[in-house]
């Protein structure tokens, strides 16, 4: 088994490689503005530092969000063309997984990345590999209530301190944990769904209203 693992549903562009016992490599870097142009070269490059070539890979593994269209597209593109290209399966883990696979958290906690519009994307989770409730998307106000007491994880989650007051590293998710918990889960004999995206909100860019066709009959 070699999984290639790539996530850009939160402002880090994360990607590993992970043989089934062990990570292999792992590559992240936070810049939300430049999924589209980091991806593909860090992939070559884990490849590259780690001796293996892309057609050594038996399985792709891609965050599904949640998170903004324009990033998690990417991820999502990526992962498909590959498996494609390489004729194997594409899994899709939710992204709210594996930062909870990563905090290493024993009891109840929240996942909370940052969604903007101050709001955040969010979960409840009875463990690191249990997940309760969610994913949603809501202001931190208006969940105040719901994550009370409870420890937090990710940028949502350190972005309002007031709301989630318990609030811990990891701030954005890592690959490498999402390969590890999809490594997990195939072993244990688990069938990993297909990718398909956690949109939980319209995109920003929206067709305006009232709007005119000037193409030429």
């Amino acid at each position: 088994m070699l999984l290639l693992a790539l996530d850009t549903a939160t402002p880090a562009v994360t990607v590993a490689l992970h043989d089934g016992t062990d990570v292999v490599a792992s590559f992240a870097q936070v810049d939300a503005r430049r999924h589209g142009e980091l991806l593909l070269p860090a992939v070559d490059r884990l490849l590259a530092g780690a001796g293996l070539r892309l057609d050594a890979v038996t399985a792709i593994v891609v965050g599904v969000g949640p998170g903004p269209y324009t990033g998690l597209r990417v991820g999502l593109m990526t992962a498909d063309t590959f498996g494609l290209a390489l004729g194997v399966p594409v899994h899709g883990l939710c992204t709210l997984d594996g930062l909870a696979y990563a905090s290493d958290l024993d009891g109840p906690f929240v996942v909370a990345t940052d969604a903007r519009r101050k709001e955040v994307y969010w979960a409840r989770y009875a463990d690191s590999r249990t997940r309760l409730s969610g994913p949603a998307v809501d202001r931190p106000a208006d969940i105040a209530d719901e994550v009370a007491g409870l420890p937090a994880v990710g940028t949502g989650a350190l972005l309002y301190p007031d709301v989630f007051p318990d609030a811990h590293e990891p701030a954005h998710v890592s690959a490498a944990a999402l390969a590890a918990l999809a490594a997990e889960r195939l072993a244990a004999g688990e069938e990993l769904p297909a990718p398909r995206p956690l949109y939980l909100r319209r995109p920003d860019a929206q067709v305006p209203k009232n709007y005119k066709v000037v193409t030429p009959k």
